[in-house]
């Protein structure tokens, strides 16, 4: 974990955001020795987003399969993109 005080920021954003892009990882500010804010580099940022949204539907998915809730073979779901697709290239010739 990077700590830093507020001080750091107002003196010296240009070294906190490369410090927060060569490392990737949040730099915690403190104010008074307190936590106050979290900042970090806005690639590390969305790919954490990313990240937590995948794991999400991981959890959801999971969670359905322990409710006993049965799931779509894979093989149904590549037929049905496969004709959707179909469809729509056959849509687009005919306008």
């Amino acid at each position: 974990m990077i700590i830093k005080s507020s001080k750091a920021i107002r003196n010296g954003y240009k070294d906190i955001s490369e410090l927060c892009k060569s490392t990737k990882e949040p730099v915690h500010l403190t104010v008074n020795g307190e936590g106050d804010l979290v900042v970090m580099n806005i690639v590390a940022f969305y790919e954490r987003e990313k990240q937590l949204s995948i794991r999400e539907q991981l959890l959801a998915v999971e969670s359905d399969r322990l409710r006993g809730v049965s799931d779509i073979p894979a093989r149904d779901v590549i037929a049905e993109g496969r004709a959707m697709l179909k469809a729509l290239s056959v849509g687009a010739t005919n306008e």
